[in-house]
């Protein structure tokens, strides 16, 4: 078997078990291999291949790997699903107390609760949405100066 086509099959296997950690130094260090490909295939002695590998794995992992982190590590700006919910405004389309009521949030219809469970809240009312627990969503009506 050809050298370059182990330095290949060691870069493979590092980007499968990268997919699988994604810690991104598995990832770097495939990268790593498969700059080697290209020195082992024009037919560089194996000390060389060695060289090669130890100069890309560390350049990677000193450089791209911090940056990698960074963005790893960064939280979410954008909410999803149900979370993207919260804070938005609703109207009420069947009466909302502390038990039982209807909203419309952007187009669907939920079923809704009053934050205060003293609070009746009448059909037409703009509300903001708290809180989604489950399906139901926690309410509470808007200011009406605003």
């Amino acid at each position: 078997m050809d050298v370059w086509l182990i330095w290949l099959i060691l870069a493979l296997a590092l980007g499968v078990a990268e997919l699988f950690t994604l810690t991104a130094a598995l990832g770097i260090l495939g990268g790593a291999a498969l700059v080697t490909v290209g020195f082992a295939a024009v037919g560089l002695p194996p000390v060389v291949q060695l060289a090669v590998f130890a100069v890309a794995s560390t350049a990677g992992i000193l450089l791209v790997r911090p940056v990698a982190r960074r963005h790893m590590l960064q939280p979410r700006i954008e909410r999803f699903g149900v979370d993207a919910l919260v804070g938005r405004t609703a109207r009420v389309i069947a009466e909302v107390s502390g038990q039982d009521g209807r909203v419309l949030i952007g187009g669907e219809e939920w079923t809704a609760h009053a934050l205060d469970e003293t609070t009746v809240i009448p059909t037409g009312t703009v509300v903001d949405v708290m809180q989604i627990n489950g399906t139901t969503a926690i309410v509470y009506p808007r200011d009406p100066k605003e």
